[in-house]
């Protein structure tokens, strides 16, 4: 399948022309606008930071349903000890700043450059991003942030400085999320790690109309917390 490359306009091309590997477009640019409109047709950004833009829509799609997630009894057991107390949108450039780090300091690498730490930051100014925290003791250990479209959340990565801190923050969001009547949660890529708190793999194409209907719904912008499900 052919590579699309990215003009000026606000526009993909179609996700199910993604080659194999499920890289779709290279270029564009990350602003809100292209972001959003990416995140809605099941594309996202995954790059390096000293390479081109690239747009992704793999097949299958890595989901987890909020009401299958599986939380093994250790889990339970930490977090009916509440050893972190877990907040939403109160640490968001810490969190993309912490889980760059955390990647850089694995030797893994990451995409979560500069510039995506700016896109991200102006689009939890608008509403559409989020983060969860885990504090310990006063201290950030661990936390997730993502993008929110309709009943959809899109998870972009999380990090963790204190074992167990952001599986606590996820199992929260995802509790958050299932009081919010959330259809979907995409996870993007496999992983181990999601495939034991229930995540599984469907075709694109399936997902594709998933998303159609989880997007058409309203979408909860601004900062959330707890009260933002009795708010709705």
């Amino acid at each position: 399948m052919p590579v699309y490359f990215l003009s000026d306009r606000i526009e993909f091309p179609l996700p199910e022309n993604a080659g194999g590997d499920g890289l779709l477009a290279i270029g564009g640019d990350l602003s809100a606008k292209r972001l959003l409109l990416a995140y809605q047709m099941g594309i996202f950004p995954w790059f390096s930071d000293s390479g081109p833009i690239l747009w992704w829509s793999p097949d299958p799609r890595l989901v987890l349903y909020p009401e299958d997630i599986n939380v093994s009894k250790s889990l339970k057991k930490t977090i009916s000890k509440n050893i972190f107390h877990v907040t939403m949108d109160t640490a968001f450039a810490q969190v993309i700043s912490a889980c760059a780090e955390a990647r850089l300091d694995n030797s893994e690498g990451t995409w979560i450059g500069e510039d995506m730490i700016t896109a991200y930051g102006k689009l939890h100014a608008s509403g559409y991003a989020h983060s969860v925290e885990a504090w310990y003791e006063g201290e950030l250990a661990g936390g997730l942030y993502g993008v929110s479209m309709g009943k959809c959340f899109f998870g972009e990565s999380m990090f963790t400085r204190k074992s167990n801190a952001s599986k606590v923050a996820f199992v929260m969001l995802v509790e958050f999320l299932k009081k919010l009547s959330f259809k979907i949660i995409d996870c993007q890529v496999t992983t181990d790690h999601l495939i034991r708190f229930g995540a599984k793999e469907i075709p694109r194409q399936l997902f594709l109309n998933q998303l159609e209907k989880a997007v058409a719904a309203p979408t909860l912008r601004g900062k959330w917390n707890h009260r933002s499900v009795q708010e709705r």
